[in-house]
């Protein structure tokens, strides 16, 4: 039907588009971060001020007067402060900044170790252990860079020398507190630790096992302390310091936005907030998020650096700082809440949707086989496969304002479904059977091409995508919206094929599925767009399975086998012309590129190995995948006990239904093996793709064989009839 190309066209024309603006911007500011940020410096005086636990939400004007100061005259933005764990104590923090990368210790940890004096310096325990672990491996990089290139290092308090150790522990100046450092102006580079807001929380020195340990007037009370003790360094400070400041660990089990603060000398201060109890200043990002607020962990070492006019090692994965377009605390107070509360709501979110899942396959096998509100089993189907895309557009409202956020969130997700549900099931195209699938399709297409195409904004802080308080991704497509736009693709192109064959175009539908997953895939892995390295090799024996079967061709595991290399050929190419491009405008996949060619890559593989095995088990996602594919086993299986035969019978009656189904299990699959995500993948493949066929199964016209025994004159063991659904 020509509506339903038109459907998927219309979906194609993001592709061709310019850049969007928020694309644009990111990639200038890239450059123009540089150029007006710390790259200007020609080597000036730089101090860096950790103050692990410190939120956004700690500020005011009353309680903490040095820090509110500091930050009206400063650029503002979020620190994410992922190392490696779920959350990052303060021994991680300072190790990861020492490092230039995600560093961690290896288990649960609190404060770094205490260093011994050796004159006017002091050299850290342990050095040569942390070198020889697995993420350890870097630490000294920060010093041993500031060394090499013939400055001294001057760290106040224990985290501080940690920092800015050498590969042989070594600092050198060196005091416990600001009071104890008598030289301020000696070292080009400075280090301050203060701890008083992470220390009281430690149970037995390690970050305890509670979300938040200490009542909100003992933290009020600690906030103070931080306060004066960054007060008493700034007081120190010569003239004209470039300051970095940042909350550079958790305080407890649950991880946070973090401060992020760089007053550089000669910024102009912001205009003046609406209200006494905000303070806006230019924002900071980085290209390692690729946001205009938030940097990360390892982007504070190349922002030292830089600062100091000191050469970034090459092994260090952060970029430097960027400042942009003005941001007020209060908005960066809202970014953490945002974040902890999608983050929060994520286990509960999933276990009801799998638990609905199941409760949606039970009844329909009740009403099925008894052949009964078939219509009603057509709709729920439509819905349920509306649900996933509807936690994304969801963020086109403004449910991060209201004052109860988890409900206000939930309410946004049903309502946004029921409007995308009657979109696909009262438009114009309601009249084919194939509508409603290809209206899905559509939307899933163009809400999840939309968002890639314009920053990745949906996908940011939603229930079924991702958020920067967890920290696994930042931009581009996570794994699950990867799932639903390989699936939309193929079972879209499929129907769209569908209808190209009975006109007798079989070349022509072969070239639909092959040429808009050809463009989906490009959108999936390209850098700065989708950035998605396992999307690529997965996508890639999806197309090829289904283009096989539109064309009437055999499928086998050998080829399955060579198309999904054929995918990681195309990834490995698209990640070498990353890794082509200066290195403040690469993505993780050009860097990915570098540290395989320095050998220092094994580390991440291991970690995503482990967290796809670790999914493999998942109590959230597996009942979503075994229901869905058991419904769809049993209904072919044994249609006359499961589906009434409507399944079978969509197949019949739509032989390229059926190779959109496959080719997206392919890619649901090989999703599975190839992303740490693990079970994610496939169950939002089968989530999507079997209630699709569902509905065609029961508004699919045709004859179906007696079921065997004998039933009411509606036709229960005959055929459905067109008014009846």
């Amino acid at each position: 039907m020509r509506w339903v190309l038109l459907l998927l066209v219309a979906g194609g024309l993001w592709w061709p588009g310019p850049a969007t603006a928020a694309a644009a911007n990111q990639e200038a500011g890239a450059g123009a971060g540089l150029g007006a940020g710390a790259g200007e410096s020609a080597g000036g005086r730089v101090a860096f001020i950790g103050v692990p636990g410190l939120l956004w939400g700690d500020l005011d004007p009353r309680d903490t007067p040095r820090l509110w100061e500091l930050a009206g005259q400063s650029g503002l933005g979020s620190l994410s402060v992922k190392a490696v764990g779920t959350v990052t104590c303060p021994y991680d923090g300072w190790l990861s900044v020492s490092s230039g990368v995600r560093a961690a210790v290896g288990r649960r940890c609190g404060l770094p170790p205490e260093p011994a004096a050796r004159g006017q310096g002091a050299v850290v325990p342990g050095m040569a252990e942390l070198l020889g672990t697995r993420d350890g491996a870097n630490a000294g990089t920060l010093g041993a860079a500031v060394h090499a290139a013939g400055h001294c290092t001057a760290a106040v308090g224990r985290g501080a020398a940690l920092a800015l150790a050498d590969k042989e522990g070594e600092v050198d100046l060196y005091a416990a507190t600001p009071a104890g450092l008598s030289d301020w102006s000696r070292c080009r580079v400075l280090a301050v630790d203060v701890a008083a807001l992470a220390q009281p929380y430690l149970v037995d020195g390690r970050l305890p096992q509670e979300a938040e340990l200490l009542p909100p007037e003992r933290r009020r009370d600690l906030a103070r302390q931080a306060d004066a003790e960054v007060g008493a360094a700034l007081d120190r400070l010569p003239a004209g310091t470039e300051i970095v400041l940042a909350g550079i660990g958790d305080h407890g089990s649950a991880p946070h936005l973090r401060v992020a603060m760089w007053k550089r000398p000669g910024t102009a201060p912001a205009a003046q907030p609406a209200s006494p109890e905000e303070v806006t200043g230019p924002r900071i990002g980085g290209n390692s998020a690729r946001r205009d607020d938030i940097v990360l962990l390892p982007d504070i070492t190349p922002t030292v650096l830089t600062a100091a006019g000191i050469t970034t090692p090459p092994n260090v994965i952060g970029l430097p700082w960027r400042l942009g377009e003005p941001i007020s605390s209060a908005d960066l107070v809202r970014a953490d809440l945002a974040g902890t509360t999608v983050r929060g709501m994520t286990g509960y979110f999933f276990t009801g949707f799998a638990t609905l899942t199941v409760a949606f396959y039970v009844l329909s096998y009740v009403l099925l086989s008894r052949r009964r509100r078939l219509g009603f089993v057509g709709v729920a189907a439509i819905a349920m496969a509306c649900v996933p895309v509807s936690t994304y557009v969801v963020n086109l409202l403004p449910w991060d304002r209201s004052p109860s956020i988890p409900p206000t969130l939930i309410a946004c997700v049903l309502a946004v479904t029921a409007v995308l549900s009657a979109i696909a099931l009262l438009g114009p195209w309601r009249r084919d059977p194939l509508g409603p699938p290809a209206a899905v399709c559509a939307i899933n297409f163009a809400v999840l091409v939309g968002d890639l195409l314009t920053g990745t904004n949906l996908q940011f802080n939603a229930l079924m995508g991702y958020t920067a308080v967890v920290g696994g991704r930042y931009y581009g497509l996570a794994n699950i919206p990867f799932a639903l736009l390989a699936t939309s693709v193929l079972m879209g192109a499929a129907v769209a094929a569908e209808h190209l064959v009975r006109a007798g175009r079989r070349r022509l539908a072969v070239a639909v599925v092959t040429g808009l997953g050809v463009v989906a895939t490009l959108l999936a892995g390209w850098p700065g767009v989708g950035s998605d390295f396992g999307g690529v090799i997965a996508f890639a024996p999806g197309i090829a399975v289904t283009a096989l079967l539109v064309a009437g061709r055999k499928v086998s595991l050998l080829k399955l086998a060579g198309f999904s290399m054929l995918g990681g050929v195309a990834v490995s190419v698209i990640a070498v012309l990353d890794w082509l491009r200066p290195p403040q405008s690469q993505t993780h996949l050009g860097r990915f590129v570098g540290q395989v060619l320095d050998g220092t890559f094994w580390p991440m593989i291991g970690r995503k190995l482990g967290a796809m095995l670790h999914t493999l088990l998942s109590p959230n996602l597996m009942p979503i995948v075994l229901a869905g594919l058991v419904f769809l086993v049993f209904a072919v299986l044994r249609p006359g006990q499961v589906s009434a035969g409507l399944v079978p019978r969509a197949f019949a009656r739509a032989p390229m239904l059926r190779a959109g189904l496959v080719g997206a299990l392919a890619s649901g699959v090989v999703g599975m093996l190839v992303n740490d995500s693990g079970t994610a993948v496939l169950s939002m493949a089968v989530a999507l793709a079997v209630p699709l066929v569902l509905h065609a199964g029961v508004r699919l016209p045709g004859e179906v064989k007696p079921l065997g025994r004998a039933v009411d004159e509606r036709g229960r063991h005959g055929d459905v009839l067109a008014g009846e659904v």
